[in-house]
């Protein structure tokens, strides 16, 4: 259904735009068109009121309408997007001159012509579709009484006996020593909250329920209220009334009676209140207004998917998934009565229910829910594997299944319908597969799941946004970079992934076809999943009809879908990044894929890309990272609309780049010797991500590329590779939203002025500096968010032996950090750097007697970096005799040896 009202939400827009255009519509069409358009949004506000019962409620008749609602949505978008790619793109690349280009304009001419009555065609055929829809509903249409709402089988998890509970100990006393640390404080009129936090069916309300039980006796009174999606907030603050104590019979009482009388109660209490599940800022508002915080001390526990949710509550408490142990045992606890348990620890099940438990990923939901299909099958491990292999592609009905997916259903049902129609996508990926963010965006575009533009971001940084918020939800799991800065993918935990391809499988959304899988031949094909281990490779593409194919993404390939390309009549998306072509195989029918929005060829054995990829001229994405391409076509310079190119970075891209104006991420652009593509570079004003691998650097040639980058003020990534010449930077100013910055041979004779704490956003530096001074260090140190930190100076070179003192409270979220070339010692004080793990730097042999103490410690104060975890030293004997560089090593060794965390260290020499 949400997928029906996402595309509502485009053809309102399209069919107005439709009526508005220039477009050359054939006599009666603009009034079938005006009349689809009242049409459309009445069918919109209809599925917005369907979509606010519970799916489990939803009346059989509505869920048949909502399919035929969304089956006419996606022949009528297809319908106006062809008349709109054919009738008004221009000509073609490569369109000739002379008398064969009349003939030519001619035939083209005689095209759209056919087009326009095509399209009158369809769209009458739609509007008597749409007719004959809503009277069917209506012919059909029998009230019934609702079935009584379903009891949440969230409830069970109050009630679990303690015996039951596996590896929450820990967790509990870290909650409780949150609660009550220094409990003199929580009586003497101050309060403590803890919000828990975490991903569905991680256990937050059993761990709520097991700290309230073991605290709840030390309080003057009580309570424990589920609050849900859709709150009642008078049934709620009654029944807190009730559960504290307090019987309110009064019917007549509004919200702001019911607070005053919670507050009233409270006010001299000292009191002990659970508030489970809530999923909103506004209702824990609403609700911390009947908490006071009174005479008597108090704790408040809460819990909740949301991670803006549990900071806005406060003291934010990481749900942790169960560890292997717990894990197996809650499994085998489960599945075999106590005296078999003991027998499961053998080598015959280990295997497989380890890899069970990785799919479960320490989820105590997902680990009881399979121990219920486990159940039935005894210790026979065949049919364990069957189960193991079921996981993430659709596991077997039964009522503990049934279950799982109501609960995780709850946070997919709370997003709005562009996030579910972008958290559907994800069912295109294999599960466990990391899904690189850039491309999973580009697709969402690609689409048009990303729609509107907001005032101030791009349709990139919108779907960023989404990207994030689904993290935020707990539906996607965030996978950083090796900097543990950036999020650079995802992973979708294998139970969502079961849900998510229910759903999807229910919507038509997507057909994945592999060996075991399928299309029923009644549906049509919207985006299509090509699996591995396919073995009639040819079959499935052969038997289903493509025109209404908008994606296809392949994990492997169908010997025979390159021939199939010039029937994918509205296709959208086609990603092959993850397959290899066979070596006959050529992309000869790109060029007459019009409506393609996102092209990725990576990795395939295709020698170069065609000619009329020109043709393309709505395509937004071209990723071709992997190819080894040599070069571009000249054609590519035509692609108007292209937002992101990504290319190998040895790969020649054609004079007239700076044509592509609408380019947004650029990446590897290859510059050799002449100072063609950094002067178009200029023109490019749109980037916000730009990498660049240039040859045989010169002066010439990096003036050049310096003032390009200046005029490019919408940067946030730029990333330049020197080989062969170094080039200086002295000229270049950062753009003021600039959040990852890597220079290698780029030089700064000194650190840039424009280098300050007003660069909010960055978190990557790797710069080069001629010559650094303490308080330049001191600038960095204040850097807000700051993740990653590669500085190298030249002052081994030019001979500046300078000391620094890295300060107190300097790098607060430094987690990566790499000092090289300097001449002297860097020290650290108490308080720098406390999130730094990993740790590089120059150390010179010659210093260790000048800064080692009496009792033969170094004094680096290496001691003072609390989550250190890897060291390694680039050691410079520099003149030092044997002796020196012998107690240099020791003292260095030494220093680690002792270190609270005894980090990984190396010396390299």
């Amino acid at each position: 259904m949400e997928v029906a009202m996402g595309l509502l939400s485009r053809l309102i827009l399209k069919v107005g735009d439709l009526l508005v255009g220039e477009y050359k519509l054939q006599k009666g069409v603009k009034g079938e068109i005006m009349f689809l358009h009242p049409e459309l949004e009445s069918m919109q506000g209809a599925l917005e009121e369907i979509a606010t019962a519970p799916p489990d409620q939803l009346d059989k008749q509505d869920r048949i309408w909502a399919s035929e609602v969304r089956e006419l949505c996606y022949d009528i978008e297809d319908s106006i997007d062809t008349f709109v790619v054919r009738c008004a793109g221009g000509a073609p690349a490569g369109t000739p001159d002379g008398m064969r280009g009349f003939i030519h304009r001619s035939l083209d001419l005689l095209t759209r012509l056919r087009i326009r009555r095509q399209v009158a065609a369809d769209i009458r055929d739609i509007k008597r579709r749409v007719v004959e829809a809503g009277e069917r509903r209506e012919r059909y249409r029998i009230d019934v009484a609702r079935p009584a709402a379903a009891v949440d089988p969230r409830l069970l998890a109050h009630y679990r006996k303690a015996t039951e509970l596996v590896g929450i100990d820990e967790a509990r006393d870290e909650v409780i020593s949150i609660l009550m640390e220094g409990d003199d404080q929580v009586s003497n009129q101050h309060g403590k909250v803890v919000s828990i936090v975490g991903f569905g069916g991680l256990g937050k309300t059993t761990l709520a329920n097991a700290v309230y039980e073991k605290l709840k006796e030390n309080f003057d009174c009580w309570a424990f209220v589920s609050v849900s999606q859709t709150p009642d907030m008078r049934k709620i603050f009654k029944g807190l009334l009730y559960e504290l104590g307090k019987n309110v019979n009064d019917e007549t009482l509004d919200e702001r009676q019911l607070i005053d009388q919670v507050r009233k109660f409270l006010q001299t209490k000292r009191y002990c209140i659970v508030i489970d599940d809530i999923w909103s800022v506004s209702i824990w508002d609403m609700i911390r207004c009947a908490l006071p915080d009174g005479t008597g001390g108090y704790i408040i526990i809460t819990t909740t998917r949301i991670f803006k949710v549990a900071e806005q509550v406060g003291g934010a408490y990481k749900m942790k998934p169960l560890c292997l142990d717990s894990s197996r045992k809650l499994l085998y606890g489960r599945i075999f009565s106590n005296d078999e348990i003991y027998k499961c620890h053998d080598e015959f099940l280990a295997e497989v229910s380890d890899r069970i438990l990785k799919k479960c990923a320490g989820v105590p939901l997902a680990i009881v829910t399979i121990a219920s299909l486990l159940a039935n099958r005894g210790r026979n491990k065949m049919e364990w594997y069957e189960v193991c292999n079921s996981i993430g592609t659709g596991l077997e009905y039964g009522l503990d299944v049934e279950n799982m997916r109501k609960i995780l259903a709850y946070s997919y049902y709370d997003l709005p319908s562009h996030l579910r129609t972008c958290l559907l996508y994800l069912s295109v990926f294999p599960e466990d597969y990391a899904i690189e963010k850039f491309r999973l965006i580009w697709m969402w575009i690609a689409e048009g799941f990303v729609q509107h533009e907001v005032q101030g971001k791009g349709l990139y940084e919108l779907g960023e946004c989404y990207f994030n918020e689904l993290i935020n939800k707990s539906l996607i799991q965030p996978v950083y970079d090796r900097y543990d800065a950036v999020i650079e993918s995802c992973r979708v935990h294998d139970m969502v992934l079961d849900l998510v391809r229910s759903i999807s499988s229910e919507e038509n959304f997507v057909t994945m076809l592999n060996n075991e899988h399928s299309t029923s031949q009644a549906k049509k094909v919207r985006r299509l999943l090509l699996r591995s281990n396919m073995v009639d490779h040819d079959t499935p593409c052969a038997s289903m009809s493509m025109q209404q194919v908008r994606s296809v993404v392949a994990f492997s390939l169908a010997s025979n879908l390159m021939l199939a390309l010039g029937s994918f009549r509205v296709l959208r998306v086609l990603d092959l990044g993850n397959c290899y072509l066979p070596q006959d195989c050529d992309l000869k029918h790109l060029g007459n894929l019009f409506h393609l929005r996102y092209l990725g060829v990576g990795k395939t054995s295709c020698a170069q890309l065609p000619d009329d990829v020109g043709n393309l001229r709505y395509l937004q994405t071209l990723d071709l990272v992997g190819t080894r391409f040599g070069s571009l076509p000249s054609t590519v310079v035509q692609l108007r609309h292209l937002m992101c190119l990504r290319i190998d970075q040895h790969t020649i891209v054609p004079n007239g780049i700076g044509r592509l104006t609408s380019l947004e991420d650029l990446s590897t652009l290859y510059i050799c010797d002449s100072t063609n593509i950094t002067e178009e570079l200029c023109h490019l004003t749109e980037l916000r991500v730009l990498e660049i691998f240039l040859v045989a650097a010169n002066d010439t040639l990096g003036r050049s590329l310096v003032m390009s980058l200046c005029k490019l003020q919408k940067m946030q990534s730029l990333t330049v590779w020197v080989s062969g010449g170094e080039c200086n930077f002295d000229a270049w100013v950062a753009p003021r939203h600039l959040r990852s910055l890597q220079l290698q041979c780029c030089w700064f004779s000194r650190l840039p002025d424009w280098m300050a704490p007003s660069l909010l956003d960055l978190t990557i530096i790797q710069i080069s500096v001629r010559e650094l001074h303490q308080d330049d260090l001191k600038i960095l140190g204040r850097l807000p968010a700051l993740r990653h930190l590669y500085l190298m100076l030249d002052h081994e070179n030019l001979k500046i032996p300078r000391r620094f003192v890295i300060g107190t409270s300097s790098f607060p979220c430094l987690v990566g950090c790499r000092l090289l070339g300097f001449l002297g010692a860097v020290m650290f004080q108490q308080g720098a750097m406390m999130m730094l793990t990993s740790l590089a730097f120059t150390f010179h042999a010659q210093e260790v007697r000048e800064i080692t103490s009496s009792d033969g410690r170094l004094n680096l104060g290496l001691e003072n970096l609390v989550s250190l975890q890897h060291v390694l030293v680039y050691f410079r004997p520099r003149g030092a005799s044997e002796m020196e560089v012998e107690e240099a090593k020791a003292a260095l060794s030494h220093a680690f040896e002792i270190h609270p965390n005894q980090p990984y260290y190396d010396i390299w020499c």
